[in-house]
């Protein structure tokens, strides 16, 4: 008898522990809306919603963001550097920020540069030029690839390109799995510190320094909410699967590819991807940043948006 209470106990012990954890997640969640409310329009895109930010005028230019970013990413600085001669379209991408998930087991590059493409076209851009930093490289890729007619060029900015060797992030592997995505995930929401998030904002800059005001900008915490981190998770469990697959098709890429890589990104290496992404197409201009590291679109901004103007010379489109 006496053990059978002591279970008892014990199960409602467990069972107030995680309701109080779900309820400090979800106050969290609801103060880092507040906090970062969505900075464009949302659009619906086959049943779902997709955040977008507009600005400026001139040839369609799509920017998509990395793992566990958002459209403040590129709004900090990048955005403004570029609207006095392109009409820039920044996403959240599926999952992320404010844009709804894709289905699970469906949310892969392919299926967000569909959805992507789909929105960009709800807004008139039905082929423009494409950047994407980090794994949004991977998806400007395979939206390029899939559709090359509704693409004019792609800005491949320390991008993951070819296969890699080593496991996936211990961080990954639990969030990515249903018991620590039931589990783990809503604790990272309701306790990490926002001293260990500035952290690794920083560590992902390395060598360069985060820029002044970054952080505060950026909104981590939208990144902490407990669907974004789930299917960021996933984004990243399939991720070497997919480039594996879509590396035989860079051979006659369609359209022109400026890439922009540091030698010195421990993140995305570009010995592995860039050096060898010019050597598998004729297509690929690659642009080495001495000592750069992984955040280059905030640290060497000139370089990049020299990538693109040249991008948009190579597809003949007529500039401001």
């Amino acid at each position: 008898m006496i053990w059978t209470k002591l279970a008892a106990s014990l199960l409602a012990l467990l069972i107030l522990a995680a309701l109080a954890v779900q309820w400090r997640a979800t106050a969290r969640e609801r103060a880092a809306e507040a906090a970062y409310p969505p900075e464009g329009r949302i659009l619906e895109v086959q049943g779902r919603d997709v955040h977008a930010v507009v600005k400026g005028n001139g040839p369609d230019l799509v920017l998509i963001h990395g793992s566990s970013g958002n459209t403040r990413d590129f709004t900090h600085s990048l955005v403004d550097r570029l609207a006095d001669r392109y009409r820039v379209i920044v996403f959240d991408r599926p999952g992320l920020g404010y844009s709804d998930r894709l289905p699970q087991g469906a949310e892969g590059i392919h299926e967000q540069a569909a959805v992507l493409r789909a929105a960009a076209q709800a807004l008139g851009a039905d082929k423009p030029i494409v950047l994407g930093h980090s794994y949004g490289a991977a998806v400007a890729m395979a939206w390029a690839l899939d559709a090359p007619d509704h693409v004019a060029a792609v800005v491949n900015i320390a991008g993951p390109s070819h296969p890699w060797s080593g496991p996936l992030p211990r961080l990954y592997q639990v969030n990515s799995n249903a018991v620590g995505a039931a589990l783990a995930v809503p604790l990272i929401t309701a306790f990490i510190g926002r001293g260990r998030v500035r952290e690794a904002v920083a560590e992902v800059f390395a060598p360069q320094s985060m820029p002044t005001g970054y952080a505060e900008h950026f909104g981590a915490p939208l990144t902490l909410r407990r669907e974004p981190l789930r299917a960021n998770a996933q984004h990243r469990a399939v991720l070497k699967r997919e480039i594996t697959a879509l590396a035989p098709r860079y051979p006659g890429f369609p359209v022109p590819l400026e890439i922009v890589h540091g030698d010195a990104d421990t993140t995305v290496s570009i010995k592995i991807h860039a050096e060898r992404m010019i050597q598998d197409t004729d297509a690929a201009r690659l642009t080495v940043i001495e000592g750069g590291g992984h955040m280059i679109h905030h640290t060497h901004a000139d370089e990049v948006v020299s990538a693109i103007d040249r991008a948009a010379e190579r597809a003949g489109l007529a500039m401001r």
